[in-house]
């Protein structure tokens, strides 16, 4: 693309963010999509030849690591872990039941109609099933962040596309073996079966080795804050490669390496370093995204299309029919486990948010050559296509009607914080009470362990919190100064005062952090199931509590008694 292009091609985002109605009705994928068939009609129209199109090689192994970074670095850990049972019964459960519904139904399609569609084996049509039930995270995230719907049901939505595609890479290149086998015997289903299990746990497995690696790395970089967040774009990376290389999930890996290491890298680098991550992260994901939807856009404009009526409409009514079964299905299982159940509109949503993208339309090009190739790429195209402009553009008119519950847009106070973690330890103590080991008794049980061994290892000392109420307080303090940095600046009418020296502000750290800790000194010692003692005597467990009287009262009353207190 020359340099003309580019500048349109920035007019035209300005002109679309500076509008205020067009964003509302049509999402930012389908404009660039939209940019991207425009520059493809352009090309084709003069070079008279197809556009280059995007390889799968330069898409899982260039564009696709910064979003995937990015979301997982960012996720909401609380959020995702307490939905990890219901996203990973989405995720897993749900994509086996859309990719083999849409393959067996795909091949009673091709047996209804044998004259155009009978050379069509029933490994290559799950093999398409396959990719075709691949969630793009990269259009979900794209829509689901316009619409601000509440909390836990944009983790289930984005959790499932999230892990849903690391499913779907393990099923493609198990059914992709099958077919350069001669015969495919149950022993290859149960040794496939074992795979996908296999290369899921690597995945994981090196993304947290990885993230162990970064946090540690970054504890040793307080006098090269500078080079803090190359380490954290590095060995993220490096996850992802190393994951590929040993033909283990790299999606999986890449994620398990952000949630990893966040907590500890935050905590060791500099408040500058933190930013310069935040934004990089932002900025590299939004340039890939817009890199993918507009070479999807480029890429329709093809020679190598095959049209059939009854393949191509069997396919959209197939992918709507099965996700929205296996939705209902699954959360009538689930919601018997859950103390806050999905309801009706919600499992709504999560059925009409499973949108297409990039993930399936670089799959479709890695099919070995046979004769229907062409037709596959041609449904792929017109799902992508149908799923995000019809469903990417009604479903925020969809969450209107329905009255979907919306996030709410206040930080959350330190009492709120405080409160939280009251009926977290309270919840936690009731289940090891009654023998129930539930989630927060595990998370309770990690917290333990996080504090006496993982923080004295990954986070330096110098930046070790003394108390829990510090360490909420540092993290929301960080949270409103992002908030401010994107809000407009506020004006101050009073006079500005002298900006504080560096020894000033240590001065008043050392002050406040003395005081707390004498107030804490002087209360009385709290006790948790952890730190109980077991040599408390009877007679102090009965020694009275006496008020405390202020001056004139105790006189008063020591008058009137006669009897010296």
């Amino acid at each position: 693309m020359s340099s003309s292009v580019f500048f349109n091609l920035g007019f035209i985002f300005s002109g679309f963010h500076w509008s205020g109605r067009v964003p509302a009705v049509v999402p930012e994928s389908c404009v660039l999509i939209m940019v991207g068939l425009l520059v493809g009609g352009v090309i084709y129209g003069v070079r008279h030849s197809a556009p280059p199109t995007l390889s799968a090689d330069a898409f899982f192994l260039f564009l696709l690591p910064p979003i995937v970074l990015d979301a997982g670095y960012f996720l909401p850990g609380r959020l995702f872990f307490e939905n990890l049972g219901t996203i990973l019964w989405y995720a897993v459960l749900g994509t086996l039941w859309n990719v083999l519904g849409i393959g067996l139904s795909l091949y009673g399609v091709c047996l209804l109609a044998p004259s155009s569609l009978g050379d069509i084996s029933l490994l290559h049509c799950l093999l398409f099933g396959s990719l075709i039930a691949a969630v793009d995270p990269v259009a979900v995230l794209s829509v689901f962040q316009e619409m601000h719907v509440n909390e836990q049901l944009h983790i289930l939505v984005f959790g499932e596309s999230l892990l849903n595609d690391a499913v779907t890479l393990v099923l493609y290149k198990l059914f992709e073996s099958f077919l350069r086998l001669s015969s495919v015997t149950g022993l290859d289903v149960l040794v496939g079966g074992c795979r996908v299990v296999v290369v899921g746990l690597g995945g994981l497995f090196v993304g947290l080795f990885f993230g162990l690696v970064t946090a540690l790395t970054s504890r040793f970089t307080s006098r090269a804050q500078v080079i803090a967040p190359l380490f954290v774009f590095l060995y993220s990376y490096l996850s992802y490669l190393t994951s590929e290389m040993l033909h283990f999930s790299g999606i999986m890996a890449i994620v398990t390496c952000a949630v990893t290491m966040k907590q500890y890298v935050e905590a060791n680098v500099s408040e500058h370093s933190n930013t310069s991550i935040q934004y990089f992260l932002k900025m590299w994901s939004s340039v890939s995204e817009t890199l993918i939807f507009i070479f999807l856009g480029v890429s329709t404009i093809q020679d190598i299309h095959m049209w059939s009526w009854p393949f191509v409409c069997s396919t959209l009514l197939l992918c709507l029919v099965w996700r929205t079964t296996g939705v209902l299905l699954l959360t009538a299982v689930v919601n018997k486990l859950r103390r806050n159940a999905v309801t009706f509109r919600d499992q709504f949503i999560i059925a009409y948010g499973g949108l297409r993208g990039a993930i399936c339309f670089s799959l479709v090009f890695l099919i070995d050559d046979f004769p229907k190739k062409r037709l596959f790429i041609t449904t792929t195209i017109v799902v992508i296509l149908f799923t995000v402009f019809v469903q990417g553009m009604t479903i925020k008119p969809l969450v209107e009607l329905l009255d979907v519950k919306r996030k709410k847009r206040a930080l959350p106070t330190v009492s709120e914080e405080i409160h939280s973690r009251l009926l977290d330890h309270l919840v936690s103590g009731i289940e090891d009470v009654v023998g129930y080991w539930g989630q927060h008794y595990w998370k309770d049980r990690f917290e333990q362990f996080n504090r006496k061994y993982l923080r004295r290892v990954l986070i330096g000392e110098h930046h070790q919190a003394r108390s829990s109420i510090l360490r909420v307080y540092q993290e929301l303090e960080r949270r409103e100064q992002r908030g401010e940095e994107e809000a407009p600046p506020v004006v101050d009418p009073r006079p500005s005062s002298r900006p504080l020296l560096p020894e000033e502000m240590d001065s008043i750290r050392r002050i406040l952090s003395r005081n707390l800790q004498n107030f804490n000194n002087k209360q009385t010692p709290a006790y948790s199931r952890h730190t109980l003692h077991q040599n408390v005597t009877t007679d102090r467990m009965r020694k009275p509590l006496h008020r405390h009287l202020s001056l004139p009262l105790r006189c008063t009353y020591n008058t009137i008694t006669h009897c010296p207190q």
